[in-house]
């Protein structure tokens, strides 16, 4: 499809923009931690929460090498299913709203202790019954003993999904025995297998990220004398980069694509474009952050803008400026490119508009570029460049200043010794 008619086919829709008024959202969410309060009156019986965990858990970074690690469990009732609680990108495929994920996350407790990072071969005590639940492929019935009333406080941050209530714990003890995947048992078993080998591993056997970010933030990932808790916002990160880099090794020597291609994308009030070009393999993210979202309070301030790239060598230090959204929008294109056996240049830009209320997590980023390339429908043009001056009017910033910003828009290749 000519790229002027793609243009002109996506609509944005404009009712979406006016779902949120910031005190609507307040009321709901307040109204449904009410609820939740009132659940966990019921589900807390003494000291002490039975019932079936979803296979999540969550470990802190603050104080490391000393951090808080917990396991997550919904307060609901004996009808609850508790793998409706666990991130996925299932939650894109239901149209999760923002307001759905803040039901899911304040809906699980978590229960926390503090335990140093050097677990080695823990497989008994609080840190140990975490691990298991990691490991194991369906829910697990655990009991929890509590040591104080939760704390309902909702905690933010822009790469992990939102935490609800939280108390601290004294001990936690299984239920039942878990079931592992055998893969996981395999990785387990080796102690000699470095935690990168293990995740791709893991990947090629049909493990998707958000399961593998989980063992290997368990400690279960690694040779068995490093093997240490990952904090859950480090391991979301590491396993995106560690798959990333995996997958552009499997496209090093691919032909490339044939012409250029755009894709679009909404998800959660963020627009994303997918530019890709015929070329050896280079990415840049494009961050454009509109006054008045979440990570832009200010609604009479200027728009922010991050960018960061990496030439066909990939990159060898952490970015700058997008943070973990890079490694999960990067995954997104490269599992598309390795599908097609291909290699490109891409340039994503994504805009987080004012709809963009609060934050989820950067699995929202990750299934919206997945999502982008499984539309039927994508713009052609002849070079890179006439996409990038085509989409430019429909940008929230102009042509000029995106060149100011993007190495790829003002025709700079990012070579490895740039970073």
């Amino acid at each position: 499809m000519r790229l002027d008619d793609f243009i002109e086919d996506f609509q944005r829709d404009e009712a979406a923009d006016l779902r949120r008024l910031a005190e609507e959202k307040s009321y709901a969410i307040t109204e449904y931690l009410d609820d939740v309060e009132q659940q966990l009156d019921e589900r807390v019986q003494g000291d002490a929460i039975f019932g079936s965990t979803a296979p999540s858990i969550f470990v802190g970074r603050s104080n490391y090498p000393e951090v808080s690690t917990g396991l997550l469990s919904p307060v609901g009732g004996p009808d609850t299913d508790p793998t409706d609680y666990v991130t996925s990108g299932e939650w894109y495929q239901q149209g999760y709203s923002i307001d759905d994920v803040f039901q899911r996350r304040t809906g699980l407790l978590n229960s926390t202790r503090s335990a140093s990072v050097d677990v080695n071969d823990v497989w008994d005590g609080f840190v140990g019954v975490q691990r298991e639940v990691a490991i194991a492929d369906e829910p697990v019935d655990v009991e929890i003993g509590l040591t104080d009333t939760p704390d309902l406080d909702v905690d933010l941050d822009d790469i992990g999904a939102p935490r609800g209530p939280r108390a601290r714990a004294n001990n936690a003890m299984l239920a039942e025995n878990p079931s592992v995947p055998r893969a996981v048992e395999k990785t387990l078993e080796d102690d000699d297998w470095q935690a990168q080998g293990a995740m791709t591993y893991l990947y090629r056997r049909g493990f998707d990220v958000y399961e593998i970010n989980t063992i290997l933030s368990a400690g279960a990932l690694g040779q068995g004398e490093n093997r240490r808790l990952v904090p859950t916002r480090w391991s979301i990160t590491a396993v995106d980069d560690t798959v990333g880099q995996y997958l552009r090794g499997t496209i090093r020597n691919a032909p490339s694509i044939d012409q250029t291609e755009v894709r679009v994308n909404e998800y959660m009030g963020n627009t994303y474009w997918v530019i890709m070009a015929p070329g050896n393999w280079e990415f840049e993210l494009v961050e454009l952050k509109a006054p008045g979202s979440i990570w832009n309070p200010d609604p009479d301030g200027e728009m922010y803008m991050a960018a960061d790239s990496e030439g066909y060598e990939g990159r060898t230090e952490y970015v700058d400026e997008t943070s973990g959204a890079y490694y999960a929008s990067r995954l997104g294109v490269l599992e598309h490119l390795q599908d097609r056996g291909r290699q490109a240049k891409c340039l994503v830009v994504r805009y987080a508009s004012p709809e963009y209320w609060a934050p989820v997590g950067v699995w929202q980023i990750r299934e919206g570029i997945r999502a982008a390339f499984e539309q039927d429908e994508m713009g052609e043009a002849e070079t890179f460049h006439d996409a990038v001056r085509e989409l430019a009017p429909h940008l929230p910033v102009s042509l000029a200043t995106l060149r100011r910003k993007s190495n790829m828009v003002s025709g700079i290749q990012a070579q490895l010794g740039d970073f």
